[in-house]
């Protein structure tokens, strides 16, 4: 069993996160910016941020076989900081890197005016490259916060199929399906959904454009969260080449349009092998 995970911010795991995380089939991951638990007090601090995205985190995950993917953004929690924003004029630089695969997390955090601002723009930047977009749906208010999120890439103007909508529930998938973005789903102990709600769901709605992830942030969560969704998928009668598609396909094609994914050879653990996905490419 492959496993992507399309969303965790292994910033905050420790290398022994990465090990089992090898152990229970993750070979890549994308790890989307966001805020580091505490406010950020000038813009200079993203760009330290960024470059450890692009640098140190690629290395660390490489050291356990997987492949390390991110995303570059100002994230929707601190758009609301004036000392934050200027770090809008810094973001386009990142988009054209090798392995910043999407711009994100965008979205709405409280559903503020200055959010609305800062993810109008950055869905801009990812519209003018054809770059995939990662949106971040509030936790509190989520239905209102959803489809305002769908009005915005309406707005923007932006194909549909280039937007991951992502932290999803059973209020929110049908909004999602029916505007063309991608669904994605957080996985967690507590919080947000489990492996049961998740299995019904795939279940209900089918496979296509679905991304189930764990995020793994700073509180209690689990890392290895996309595997456990995968072991119950299989339980419930789902085929392998279906957990295959959900866990493996289904991300390397949305992020595939960046053309700028990296995958590491199945065979090759400790090192980037690193075959990169161009645009156009399906693995």
């Amino acid at each position: 069993m492959r496993i992507f995970d399309p969303h965790i911010h292994m910033t905050s795991r420790t290398t022994d996160d990465y090990e089992a995380m090898y152990a229970a089939g993750v070979r890549a991951v994308v790890e989307p910016a966001f805020w580091l638990g505490q406010p950020r007090t000038n813009a200079a601090t993203f760009i330290d941020y960024f470059d450890s995205l692009i640098g140190w985190e690629r290395y660390r995950a490489s050291q356990f076989g997987i492949a390390h993917n991110c995303t570059i953004a100002l994230n929707p929690k601190e758009a609301n900081d004036s000392r934050c924003r200027p770090i809008l004029d810094h973001v386009p630089r990142y988009l054209s890197k090798t392995g910043v695969v999407a711009v994100g997390e965008i979205g709405y955090d409280c559903m503020t005016a200055e959010e609305t601002e800062a993810f109008e723009i950055q869905l801009e930047m990812a519209a003018e490259r054809g770059l995939p977009a990662l949106v971040h749906t509030p936790h509190r208010d989520k239905l209102s916060g959803t489809l305002a999120s769908i009005d915005v890439v309406h707005r923007v103007g932006i194909d549909p199929g280039l937007v991951l909508l992502d932290h999803l529930n059973e209020v929110t998938i049908q909004p999602a399906v029916e505007s063309g973005c991608w669904a994605g789903f957080s996985i967690y102990p507590d919080t947000k959904m489990d492996e049961a709600r998740m299995v019904a769901l795939m279940q209900r709605y089918g496979l296509e454009r679905i991304l189930v992830n764990s995020a793994a942030d700073w509180g209690r969560s689990d890392p290895l969260k996309t595997a456990k969704t995968a072991r119950a998928m299989l339980a419930a009668s789902f085929t392998e080449d279906d957990v295959d598609r959900v866990m493996w396909r289904n991300p390397v094609e949305f992020y595939g349009q960046s053309g700028q994914l990296r995958l590491m050879s199945e065979d090759t653990a400790g090192a980037f092998a690193g075959n990169t996905i161009h645009r156009g490419e399906r693995r």
